[in-house]
């Protein structure tokens, strides 16, 4: 912790090939970084990096970048890359992209991109909760940032699974990396001290301000409890030029090329017209300004001193009792002082908000260095307090000649009883991970819904808990819009203990099946619903929604359809859905996107016609390239044999392309499962599916494709009254791989990865199927950190393992000597135990030849290995050596020319 002076970045031109660190650092200079951004994917850090740069120049603030995966199981848009190949890909474009922001150090913890999910459950499941949080705390113990900045850990309808449980990661490491309870062998074992990160951020925030320099300093939250900070994304850069950080943020996200952002357009030129880059605070450990300040606020107090602030490692951490506070009901609050230098004639007052009472005494005299002092206060608040209302609470340092300070901590009123909406099931494991972690703050503002088929009844669970010190007795009443009836007029309730939950729950039903479903009714397709429940002395309300999805009848076919791509007399007889309501992107008319289906059934198998009105034919695949569908034109056909599923994991999912570049074979249409059970090509995923397709020419006017989908490939057997269905269409009208609309049946944003809220296809006569569900069949496709040229050459100059594994001792390998031939390097290799090097000749941007070498004792431990080359050096090529034993690996590497 320390005040930096200002220093100029390295130029973007460094990092082009990689990395701009020297091979090898020397054992005495441990990294040291102000910044670290945890995310999921190469390109979550994207947004940032401006503001990044920014600080980098001005005030040499280094960040660094953890990401849990390389992206391996993303899209393509520049190759046929794909698994570990496209990981490295994606890799190269993150050090590339970072490298104009300044941005040297980027951890791969080589975690597995799977697909596309709105899970963080099956995200952990993936990833290995204990492992992936293991490596997160010993990169940031290594490399000990003074502030996080991650994603949104919030599980808030259409949040990425994998950046939610990224976030949810970065929060539990903020406070296990400062524990020494929390992985003890990284401190007993590896060397490694427990750290104390300052302060946790997310990405972004919402509410309103003026644009231009200004942005800094009129934001107003939406949540007016919000703590959000801005940097003014228009500062120019000496570094680039006077080009300001807007453009040079522009610049970085064009090298995702392969996410499709290499055309990414030019940035706002108009300084009045140029925004802030926003974050909100999550926790902090030591003092903060104003956040409308503007300038360096947001990392005053971590790596900056504020101006008359206090020394820097001086924390004042606010800890209240509870998250929930009753009125007129006491609660403690401590508020934990430490500092790393000794500080005489320390006091703390707490304030509160108007009405509430304060009692304590905060003089604490001398903060010892690295000691802990405590300043403990009983809060009353007010006997008049709205249920879900927050407030802040404030504590101030004053010292006799040291600064001041001031932190918060915030709480939130709630009833004697409250009645909430049932969460869905991923909800409610978010909520009880809050609680065990002291962050429902992050919780407190999720919307609780559920679906409901459009004209159907379901049971709707009103969940209970006893916040109060007395058993409670009460009754509670669900109220709903026009168009919906409750079989209940209340239900009571009794006999709840202090502290204890309980439930009610009533039936609801969609009476007028005229209203619109999906987002195509108002506010996106929120039904508001009310549950007011009553207790000793009062009652409070709480809100809801409901999400009305669409439903058919699917009717049995007289004989099987023939797969011709077109719709035969009396092959599809029941309903025309209207495909055509747009979910993502940008608006469009009927004639550059729509679509109907049809859909049938047999006993073996469920049949469906795709008749798609389309302007465009954007980019027709090679075979090879069949698959991640949000790059062209064609339709994803979803299969949720049960209903409900909470994840894709057990669903059907099948990407439809209309067309592939194949001219010898008529360029046919192909198909691939995706983000499903079985993701994979569809003839090996789904044997005895049939597809074929019509694409209309002269003038292309759109497509028709026609499905057999077997029961047999299905996950689990079908309930015929609740078998989930989604139809999704997505139209690119470019040749980038890249769609711009999509458009389906059962529509929300992120609707895709929630298969809750797909459509209802109920079969007509089918009898209900036994429940057999297949286990997922997930790919286990990670590229990893050992396999890496780009990490290997970090690790070897910053001494942190690749994969953020546990690192080697230095000497557990060594190149003893090096030969260079024009047809080859001869390497000399020693190691200490056994283990596997991966070899590599680099040249900074391809790997020129390389070898894997297994050491399974004998030879004492000495092995000649010999790397055969089809050209000439280049100048800058590096031989680099990764190693590694059990879970523990290290890099090394020696400049060849």
């Amino acid at each position: 912790m320390r005040w930096r002076a200002k220093a100029v970045i390295a130029t973007c031109g460094l990092l082009l090939a990689g990395l701009a660190s020297p091979v090898q650092a020397k054992a005495n200079q441990p990294i040291d970084l102000d910044i670290m951004f945890i995310g999921a994917h190469p390109d979550d850090e994207a947004g940032q990096l401006g503001m990044f740069g920014y600080w980098n120049e001005t005030h040499d603030m280094k960040a660094g970048v953890i990401t849990m995966t390389r992206g391996e199981g993303g899209g393509n848009a520049v190759g046929l890359e794909e698994g570990p190949a496209l990981g490295i890909l994606r890799e190269a474009e993150e050090r590339r992209a970072v490298g104009w922001a300044g941005v040297k150090n980027v951890y791969n913890l080589d975690a597995l991109d799977f697909y596309y999910t709105a899970s963080a459950p099956l995200s952990e499941q993936i990833w290995g909760y204990q492992n992936s949080l293991s490596r997160i705390v010993r990169t940031i113990r290594t490399t000990k940032p003074e502030v996080i900045i991650t994603m949104n850990p919030s599980a808030t309808q259409g949040n990425h699974g994998n950046h939610q449980e990224a976030a949810m990661l970065a929060v539990e490491a903020f406070y296990a990396a400062a524990d020494p309870r929390a992985f003890p062998e990284q401190i007993n074992r590896e060397g490694l001290k427990p750290f104390r990160v300052a302060r946790l951020f997310q990405s972004g925030g919402g509410g309103t301000s003026s644009n231009g320099p200004a942005c800094e300093t009129t934001f107003t939250p939406s949540q007016p409890t919000n703590v959000i900070f801005g940097t003014w994304q228009g500062y120019e850069s000496a570094t680039h030029d006077g080009t300001r950080w807007n453009q040079v943020n522009v610049w970085a996200r064009r090298e995702y090329a392969s996410q499709g952002w290499a055309d990414t357009g030019d940035a706002q030129s108009n300084p009045a017209s140029i925004g802030c880059n926003r974050l909100t605070m999550i926790d902090s450990r030591t003092p903060y300004p104003d956040p409308n300040l503007g300038g360096t606020t947001a990392l005053q107090g971590t790596s900056i001193r504020a101006k008359g602030g206090l020394p820097l490692g001086t924390e004042v951490h606010v800890r209240p009792q509870s998250w929930e506070v009753l009125a007129g009901q006491p609660f403690v609050v401590k508020t934990h002082v430490r500092a790393t230098q000794a500080i005489p004639g320390a006091r703390v007052t707490l304030d509160v908000p108007s009405g509430w009472t304060v009692k304590g005494n905060g003089d604490i005299g001398t903060v010892t260095k690295n000691g802990e002092s405590v300043a403990r206060f009983t809060v009353t608040p007010s006997q008049s307090l709205v249920a879900g209302q927050r407030f802040r609470l404030r504590a101030l340092m004053t010292t006799k000649k040291d600064g001041t300070g001031s932190n918060t901590a915030l709480v939130q009123a709630t009833a004697p009883v409250r009645g909430t909406l049932e969460p869905l099931p991923e909800v409610g494991d978010f909520r009880e991970w809050t609680e065990r972690n002291e962050v429902q703050s992050l919780d407190a503002l999720i919307d609780s819904m559920l679906s409901i088929p459009s004209g159907g009844t379901r049971p709707v669970r009103v969940d209970l808990t006893n916040h109060s010190t007395q058993a409670q007795s009460g009754a509670v009443k669900l109220t709903v819009p026009a168009g919906f009836t409750v079989a209940e007029a209340q239900q009571s309730y009794s006999g709840l203990q202090p502290g204890a939950s309980g439930s009610v729950t009533f039936t609801v039903t969609n009476s007028d099946a005229s209203l619109p479903t999906a987002n195509r009714a108002p506010n996106d397709g929120r039904y508001p619903v009310q549950i007011e429940t009553s207790y000793d002395g009062g009652s409070a309300v709480e809100p809801g929604i409901l999400n009305i999805v669409p439903v058919t009848s699917v009717p049995k076919a007289a004989t099987a359809p023939t797969v011709d791509g077109t719709a035969g007399p009396g092959e599809y007889t029941g309903e025309v859905i209207d495909i055509s309501t747009r979910w993502e992107g940008s608006a469009a008319p009927a004639t550059d996107i729509s679509g109907t289906a049809q859909l049938t059934y047999t006993d073996d198998a469920i049949y469906a016609l795709f008749d798609i009105t389309d302007d465009v034919l954007g980019t027709v695949l090679p075979p090879e390239d069949c698959k991640r569908p949000r790059r062209n034109d064609n339709i994803e056909f979803g299969i949720d044999p049960r209903g409900g599923s909470p994840n894709t994991s057990t669903v059907f999912n099948v990407a439809l392309f209309p067309a592939t570049r194949d001219p010898a074979n008529g360029n046919p249409p192909c198909y691939a499962r995706e983000r499903d059970n079985h993701q994979g090509p569809g003839p090996q995923t789904a044997p005895g599916m049939s597809v074929a397709s019509v694409v209309t020419s002269d003038p292309y006017t759109g497509y028709r494709i026609e499905v057999k989908v077997p029961f047999s490939v299905l996950p689990d057997g079908i309930d015929a009254e609740r078998m989930g269905l989604n139809i999704l269409v997505n139209d690119s009208d470019t040749q980038d791989l890249a769609a711009q609309t999509r458009v389906g049946w059962s529509t929300w944003s992120g609707v895709r990865a929630d298969p809750w809220r797909w459509g209802v296809a109920r079969l007509a006569g089918y009898s209900t199927q036994p429940s057999a569900p297949k286990e997922p069949i997930i790919p286990a496709t990670a590229a990893l950190s050992v396999n890496s040229p780009q990490t290997i050459l970090q690790s070897s100059a910053d001494g942190v393992a690749p994969g953020g594994w546990t690192a080697l001792p230095a000497n557990t390998l060594k190149i003893n000597s090096v030969t260079k031939r024009p047809d080859g390097v001869g390497v000399d290799l020693k190691a200490k135990q056994n283990g596997t090097a991966q070899l590599f000749v680099w040249d900074g941007s391809r790997i020129l030849t390389r070898s894997t070498v297994p050491f399974r004792g004998g030879d004492n431990g000495k092995r000649y290995v010999w790397l055969p080359l089809d050209e000439a050096l280049p100048t800058g090529t590096t031989l680099l050596v990764s190693y590694q034993s059990g879970n523990s690996t290290m890099g090394i590497g020696q400049r060849l020319r």
